[in-house]
């Protein structure tokens, strides 16, 4: 029997990522990290900046999400963001450049606590990346 379930993944551009040979999904939700495998139970749920990771039974890819949505109903994935970015061709300068940004957004004294949460968690999870 079949371990693999459906994948997509999209963002306003388009249809970023389409698998039906999926093992694993690893997403950032909002009450934590959370595994998703065939036949989980329905959901529906916040993203809050962090990595997803998908897993076939060849591969791992890693994908850095700043925000979105997901689905998980009848063995089919469905992930909205509106950001999403393949992690192998994320350099460098780039990290460093939305850390900054980030850390500008951070210092505003106006932003609620919930956005300062949020931005907190971005510039936490790309330094790791870097």
């Amino acid at each position: 029997m079949s371990e693999e379930f459906k994948v997509e993944i999209v963002n306003p551009e388009k249809s970023f990522l389409s698998k039906e040979d999926v093992t694993e999904v690893v997403v950032p939700a909002f009450e934590g990290e959370m595994g998703i495998l065939k036949d989980h139970i329905s959901i529906i749920s916040f993203l809050k900046p962090g990595i997803v990771k998908l897993f076939t039974k060849s591969e791992e890819e890693n994908f850095y999400v700043e925000d979105g949505i997901l689905e998980f109903k009848n063995n089919n994935l469905s992930i909205l963001t509106s950001s999403i970015f393949n992690i192998k061709d994320m350099d460098k300068n780039k990290i460093e450049e939305i850390i900054k940004q980030a850390e500008n957004d951070s210092s505003n004294s106006e932003i609620t606590d919930q956005k300062k949460y949020l931005i907190d968690q971005k510039i936490d999870v790309l330094k790791s990346l870097n």
